[in-house]
């Protein structure tokens, strides 16, 4: 499939789960930002860490927990969380789910 998506598609059909991985597929990208895709195998997660520019995810399959300035939420399936520029955040593993990661760079179009 050619990028960025110029028909209609399911995302999460556009990356599948790998056991004891985080598979991610870069779907869109311009000076603005980017969107990516990822699949967390069971027990995936990302550890800790920040960003500079804001963000927001969108779980497309399954639930993630996700830990934002120290404050845990759960996210379902069609439910978007924002994730802060510089603040800290982590998704913990846990059953396999798949979101959409749009990250909006600082002074972007």
């Amino acid at each position: 499939m050619d990028f960025p998506i110029t028909s209609p598609v399911r995302l999460e059909d556009l990356v599948e789960y790998q056991p004891g991985s985080v598979v991610s597929r870069v779907i869109f990208r311009n000076e603005g930002g980017s969107q990516t895709l990822f699949a967390f195998a069971e027990g995936g997660g990302l550890g800790e860490h920040t960003n500079p520019n804001d963000a927001v995810i969108l779980v497309l399959e399954g639930s993630a927990e996700v830990t934002v300035g120290g404050v845990g939420h759960v996210v379902g399936i069609g439910e978007a969380l924002y994730l802060p520029a510089s603040v800290p955040h982590a998704l913990d593993g846990g059953p396999p789910f798949k979101m959409l990661l749009t990250l909006l760079k600082a002074g972007g179009a």
